[in-house]
């Protein structure tokens, strides 16, 4: 075990509080993806969503440990070039997305020849994260005038919302209130940000008007959605959104203080999407009022070591980037609770590292990587700098040697087939 642990580098609270929410994941989904199996399968087993979800978290875990061996400030230029790709892939999911789930909104692109769908966005949102924070730090020692600063960072930001915005609000207004937060700790000037707020606001009244102008287009589908959603919320109007939030408050009541024990929950067999977007509300039914502080717990203590690592980072990249990836995660995470508790509108915003998923998962593991990345100590730099010094010597050597064991063997032919007349009479060689 110790051996293992000396592999990690990094802030080790954050690995911990990481490992733990995903350990504890897997009671919560083996149980409340019940209904996804009568509903999929039609056979109520729901090891095969055990079993899959062990696969999506085992990967993910994969995935932040060597995204954590690579520094990260090659993201820095990375994010530059992929922007453009992500661009394309949401455009994609806009015309061809497909509904994963049970969901009734097309976020999700069919990887060819694969056998799975990811969701477009939440790679959009680490991308733009990334990119904000490259932006604001290099500016922050060349500084640009407002127009410059909107060509190079804002029309970017904006169109990777207008591309988000159609299928998933809630992501959106997510993302924009991220990139805003980056842009205050960056110091971009407050005047500017408060005009950026006002076109943000100008473009989304325009959007709207476009979707009761061309009510039928399929760009628009989800605006009706949005709005029913608002309204029910504060109104007694019933509907499907109604319908889940009942039978989340169902299974809040029912939990109590200590819940009705692990796998146990009723309304998990009644309550859509109860193994992502509502998970929360089944594991306070199980473990009751305890089992749903402590995880809040955990996410408030990841958010202070995400705290912690932003203060501590090196250079101010680092900084912006652990705050753009990081607190979006526990915000998130929030809005998940709230949700499930009434508190805010129905969305689609599932609980990080916890529900069900592929792509959420591994995105967000993604991130983690990089954070983690960002948290490693000027000595942990150096171990590994000086590892891959001596793994390029070892190389070097063995090549080497390769190399002189096939000179030698070259001499040897060419002492044994030598033709060089070694006689001193010069007709003995044609002789022979």
């Amino acid at each position: 075990m110790k051996e293992l642990v000396s592999y990690l580098k990094g802030d080790k609270a954050i690995w911990t509080f990481v490992a733990l929410l995903a350990l504890f994941s897997f009671m919560p989904v083996f149980s409340a993806s019940s209904n996804l199996a009568y509903i999929g399968l039609g056979t109520g087993n729901t090891l095969g969503y055990l079993l899959k979800h062990f696969f999506h978290i085992g990967v993910g875990f994969a995935i932040i440990f060597g995204v954590h061996k690579i520094p990260y400030h090659y993201f820095r230029t990375f994010s530059k070039f992929l922007l453009p790709i992500v661009w394309f892939l949401l455009l994609l999911t806009l015309i061809n997305g497909r509904v994963v789930g049970g969901a009734n909104a097309s976020r999700w692109l069919q990887v060819p020849f694969m056998g799975f769908s990811f969701q477009t966005s939440t790679l959009a949102a680490v991308v733009l994260f990334i990119f904000v924070a490259r932006y604001l730090s290099k500016k922050r020692e060349e500084p640009d005038s407002f127009q410059t600063s909107v060509i190079q960072l804002w029309i970017p930001v904006f169109v990777t919302l207008i591309l988000i915005l159609p299928a998933n609000f809630s992501t959106t207004a997510l993302i924009f209130s991220m990139v805003l937060m980056l842009a205050f700790i960056g110091r971009y000037p407050i005047k500017h940000i408060g005009i950026v707020i006002g076109c943000a606001i100008a473009s989304f009244l325009f959007f709207l008007l476009l979707a009761k102008a061309f009510p039928e287009s399929h760009f628009f589908s989800r605006v009706n959605t949005w709005g029913s959603r608002i309204e029910n919320f504060t109104t007694d109007k019933a509907d499907e959104d109604d319908y889940q939030i009942e039978k989340a408050k169902i299974a809040i009541a029912s939990g109590q203080l200590g819940g009705l024990g692990p796998g146990k929950s009723v309304q998990k067999n009644f309550l859509p999407q109860s193994s992502s977007d509502f998970i929360y509300a089944i594991i306070i039914e199980e473990y009751g009022l305890i089992g749903g502080v402590v995880i809040i717990f955990l996410y408030l203590l990841l958010l202070m070591r995400f705290v912690v690592a932003s203060h501590k980072a090196s250079t101010l990249f680092g900084k912006l980037v652990v705050v753009g990836l990081g607190f979006p995660m526990i915000f998130q995470a929030m809005i998940n609770m709230g949700v499930a508790v009434e508190l805010l509108p129905v969305t689609g915003q599932t609980l990080p590292l916890i529900s069900s998923g592929g792509s959420s998962i591994w995105i967000t593991c993604f991130a983690l990587g990089i954070i983690i990345n960002v948290t490693k100590k000027d000595e942990e730099i150096e171990e590994e700098q000086k590892e891959k010094l001596k793994n390029k010597e070892l190389r070097d050597e063995a090549l080497q040697r390769l190399i002189d064991k096939e000179m030698d063997e070259e001499n040897l032919d060419e002492e044994s087939y030598s033709i060089e007349e070694q006689s001193k009479n010069p007709m003995e060689a044609v002789m022979k």
